[in-house]
């Protein structure tokens, strides 16, 4: 089912999650869109984990177990 995600190209944002540029909000945008026919769901848990992993913030072993806390697995 598809569902609208809130992107706000003009203050760089996507589900309220900051991003460093427009290039980088877009790419991430379009690659949630395309796994959202998959099925996956966003939050802004995860697109904020995912910006924090791309920035450098966290690192590879720290992203996996917080993703795997936040998928409850």
């Amino acid at each position: 089912m598809y569902r609208e995600i809130d992107i706000d190209r003009e203050n760089l944002t996507l589900m309220g999650v900051q991003f460093p540029s427009l290039a980088a909000l877009e790419s991430t945008a379009n690659a949630i869109g395309s796994n959202m026919f998959e099925g996956f769901e966003p939050t802004k848990e995860l697109v904020q984990l995912y910006v924090d992993w791309k920035m450098g913030s966290l690192s590879e072993s720290d992203f996996l177990t917080a993703l795997h806390a936040i998928s409850g697995e």
